[in-house]
């Protein structure tokens, strides 16, 4: 006979694998016939998109471009540098074990390497590695059994426990546009450079609705027609909703941004300005934080039960945390005599993370490339590293703590001084997203199958072992956990000792006793 049983549902967003991995993308350009030829590169950089991402039977695979920007030295008397931009596109499939098509990842890619070499004075060649992250997740709405009315003397193992539960998931998709002004001076030839992030990150909950906040921040170097080096910096808002029902402002909420496309286009010469168009992926994770009561075990002194009996892995404890960290640091740069420093461009690695204890320790560098010019136009790309430390302290069991930690560059300030001294002033803003996991015996399809075997015995003794716990004894010989307690006198039922003799009323024989 089927037990009655009162459930609630748990909707649980589980990490199924992580997987990282370096792509390499190899492409040849042509150069336009509107370029002079190229005699040597200077420097190469350029932004990864990803505009497509899905997870398929044992891989996940993954659809984007690199927008290349090569800096060169031109065979043209006339110029000292010049500038080409061109887009490589790739597509990769990561074999990862034990996906499918029902789940969903999150991708973090992050440009590693990037370089040009000149075949010819009117062919290059280009090579990047792109360091890439995978996270596959599923998503499983769970039916706990919290308690069972009308037990008729069922004993029942509960535990009250805070968890989060998946509310639910949405993306959108965001452009972001603005036309970006330059010096009214600067009568822009061609663009140069360009970096590009996603930064000071904000989101508001309202009822079935996220609000998703951001800037793109955009920085552009370009050479204008009377050959200066120069540059313009500028933030994009990044502003849309995305729906998901159920939504509360006490729900937590994970954005992730992706970015999927840009376009760049100088308007004409008069208007002193670039149009600029980002196409940018939002996706959101909302969770609520649920208290869930529990029947962990169960058994009845008097009938045979069946039940089926399985583990689960929730999240709980889920934080985020906002920290700036300041580095004043000097490097060294020898020889650079009278070039100025023209842009600094910012890598921030993490090389090694520790826990320990309630510590998290991470141990990272910051990769400095400065681009440099004297008043002759001679541009080099000059590199220097500053190690760097933070720690996040007060954790409760550290040990056990799944971090994703995110950092963006917030400002930045170089100072020259003699002798090739660079005073470097930088400002990162750390987020620190964790969460911890907790197992949980799920038990559903309760059964009753006739009743137990009873002996001639109304008490017996026993002799506690190692692992022991009355709920075990009680469950194991047919009495209560109350009965055991009352019969021993026993003030802390958490607390028994192995070769405590313990007196056990109501003893019957439990062969029966079917776990599935």
């Amino acid at each position: 006979m089927v037990v009655e049983t009162v459930k609630e549902s748990l909707s649980v967003n589980k990490l199924i694998a992580t997987k990282a991995e370096v792509i390499l993308v190899e492409g040849d350009m042509i150069v336009p016939d509107s370029k002079p030829d190229i005699l040597n590169t200077i420097c190469t950089s350029g932004v990864v998109c990803i505009y497509k991402k899905e997870v398929l039977e044992g891989k996940v695979r993954i659809d984007g471009n690199i927008n290349t920007y090569i800096m060169y030295i031109p065979d043209d008397e006339n110029d000292k540098v010049r500038g080409i931009t061109t887009t490589l596109d790739f597509s990769e499939n990561i074999q990862i074990a034990n996906v499918n098509e029902e789940m969903n990842c999150r991708v973090i890619t992050r440009l590693k390497s990037i370089e040009a070499k000149v075949i010819n004075g009117r062919k290059i060649g280009i090579k990047a590695a792109i360091e890439v992250e995978v996270k596959v997740y599923s998503n499983e709405t769970i039916a706990i059994v919290n308690s069972i009315p009308n037990s008729d003397g069922i004993q029942t193992l509960q535990e009250n426990l805070l968890v989060n539960s998946l509310v639910g998931m949405g993306e959108n998709k965001i452009f972001a546009k603005d036309t970006i002004s330059i010096n009214s001076e600067d009568n822009l030839a061609e663009i140069l450079k360009t970096n590009l992030c996603i930064c000071n990150k904000d989101v508001k909950i309202s009822y079935n609705k996220i609000l998703a906040k951001a800037d793109a921040q955009i920085k552009i170097m370009y050479l204008t027609e009377d050959n200066r080096i120069e540059s313009v910096l500028a933030n994009i808002p990044i502003v849309g909703f995305i729906d998901i029902p159920d939504v509360t402002e006490e729900n937590i909420c994970d954005l992730e941004y992706e970015i999927r496309n840009i376009v760049l286009k100088p308007n004409q010469t008069e208007e002193h300005s670039i149009y600029v168009e980002i196409e940018v992926g939002v996706m959101a994770n909302v969770y609520e934080e649920k208290e869930i009561s529990l029947i962990q075990d169960l058994y009845s002194p008097s009938e045979n039960l069946e039940f089926n009996q399985r583990n689960i892995t929730t999240m709980t404890d889920k934080r985020s945390n906002k920290d700036t960290l300041q580095i004043r640091e000097k490097v060294t740069l020898e020889g650079i005599g009278d070039r100025n420093i023209i842009d600094v461009e910012v890598i921030p690695r993490i090389e090694k993370e520790h826990k320990k204890d309630n510590r998290i320790i991470y141990e990272g560098e910051l990769e400095l490339n400065f681009i440099l010019s004297n008043n002759d136009l001679q541009v080099e790309i000059r590199s220097a590293k500053i190690p760097f430390d933070y720690s996040v302290d007060n954790l409760e069991n550290g040990e056990e703590i799944f971090t994703n930690m995110e950092i963006e560059v917030l400002n930045k300030d170089f100072i020259v001084q003699d002798g090739g001294i660079i005073t470097c002033n930088i400002d990162l803003e750390i987020t620190l997203n964790s969460y911890k996991t907790s197992k949980l015996n799920v038990i559903d399809e309760i059964q009753t199958n006739g009743e137990r075997e009873k002996e001639d015995y109304s008490i017996m003794m026993y002799i506690v072992k190692k692992g022991d716990s009355l709920w075990k004894i009680a469950k194991d010989y047919g009495s209560t956990v109350e009965d055991i307690i009352r019969t021993n006198g026993i003030e802390n039922e958490n607390l028994i000792m192995p070769g405590q003799k313990i007196f056990i009323p109501h003893y019957t024989k439990v062969p029966s006793m079917t776990n599935v």
